[in-house]
């Protein structure tokens, strides 16, 4: 098996302090065989030395252009933005695995990708064995964690500091939170918003979804904090009716690899009252309420119509360290079956699950979805292992 050269940058993404890879996961790669580079104080943000690395076999480079040019395969955290494009040059016929979100990023990634040959294997559409989605859900656990505890943050703006929190606003009310999507985000967000004491409705369109939810949401929260929550099929009328007495609103709608549908639109978000807050965690695949907008760390939260939206879109990347293990305890499997084999796609013609994370290919989009929502359809060419 010859060796491959494996490499992780600093991600630059506003207040992205994950990293593509920790000391661990180089200490197995080198273990492997391979030879791993590591830009300087890459990990730093998530409590990653130099010298940890280093202590584990990789290389320390100064900067991303020269790791670029020497690896077969980048690993990233984050899709690269604009200011990375250059990069793509250099990594022209070889590989990047990260999470690309092509259909809710700048069409502009997918075209550079394309015209590199990249092969571009993406976290977020690689499929386990049950159907899941093993490289998505660590992170949709913590960004539905995450999604509550930003709405309490905006939410005590609106009470102006009166010692509320978010599960009660008002002597023995409950503050409301609904959720759309009984997804990984959504029982994540649900749980942890009826943990603080809130009512929470949870939305979706799959019986099925909510009958297996309220069987694990009953079993963690116990029969007193189950009993504030509800869990209903969405329709138009009943949706509408909760929107208006929201506090909050988490949009928590995934169809993998796809631009989210928009499921909520600016007249029911004209229902909701002043001062709520919406949280749209679908933002990375475009978002699924209307109005809403990517965000940074540093700048999280703008006004619609009286109501705080925030749309972070690295959500996790708050809490680095965490984040960034439960990332790559996902990832790092993946990669050594890719570095390990001979043809870097074998682990991929082995593996269907894992094939379905391939992007891009040889200047094609070999992602249906993505190219549809690209209006791309004649780049699309369908991978036949």
């Amino acid at each position: 098996m010859p060796a491959t050269t494996i490499g992780t940058i600093t991600e630059i993404k506003n207040n992205e302090n994950r990293v593509g890879l920790t000391p661990e996961g180089v200490r197995q790669l080198v273990a492997d065989g391979h030879k791993v580079l590591v830009q300087r104080h890459a990990g730093k943000g998530a409590g990653f030395h130099d010298h940890d690395y280093t202590d584990a076999g990789a290389e320390i480079m100064l900067d991303p252009e020269s790791i670029c040019k020497a690896v077969d395969i980048l690993v990233k955290v984050k899709e690269p933005v604009p200011a990375e494009y250059h990069l793509l040059e250099l990594l022209a016929n070889k590989t990047l695995y990260t999470y690309l979100h092509l259909s809710g990023v700048p069409k502009s990634l997918t075209e550079s990708l394309l015209k590199n040959n990249i092969t571009g294997i993406a976290y977020e559409t690689v499929t386990g064995q049950a159907g899941d989605l093993p490289l998505l859900t660590p992170m949709s656990e913590i960004a539905g964690v995450l999604a509550v505890q930003y709405a309490a943050e905006y939410l005590q703006k609106k009470y102006h500091g009166r010692g509320k929190t978010l599960g009660e606003i008002s002597g023995v009310e409950r503050s409301h939170v609904v959720v759309i999507g009984g997804g990984i985000v959504g029982k994540k967000s649900a749980m942890t918003a009826a943990g603080m004491g809130c009512r929470v409705t949870i939305f979706d369109i799959n019986q099925s979804i909510l009958d297996s939810l309220e069987k694990e949401m009953s079993a963690y929260l116990g029969a007193y904090l189950m009993s504030h929550v509800d869990l209903k099929i969405s329709t138009e009328n009943v949706l509408n009716e909760a929107l208006a007495d929201a506090d909050v609103l988490v949009g928590a709608v995934l169809i993998p690899g796809k631009k989210a549908p928009r499921v909520v639109n600016m007249e029911q978000i004209h229902l909701m009252k002043d001062g709520a807050v919406v949280v749209d965690v679908s933002i990375d695949q475009g978002g699924c309420i209307e109005g809403a907008r990517a965000t940074t760390h540093s700048e999280p939260i703008y006004d619609v119509d009286g109501k705080i939206f925030c749309c972070v879109a690295n959500m996790p990347g708050q809490v680095a360290h965490q984040s960034t293990q439960a990332l790559t305890n996902a990832t790092l499997p993946y990669l050594r079956k890719l570095a390990n084999e001979t043809s870097h796609l074998s682990s991929l013609k082995d593996d269907p699950g894992f094939a379905r994370g391939l992007n891009t290919y040889k200047g094609k989009i070999t992602f249906e979805a993505v190219a549809k929502d690209l209006d791309l359809e004649e780049m699309f060419e369908e991978m036949m292992f």
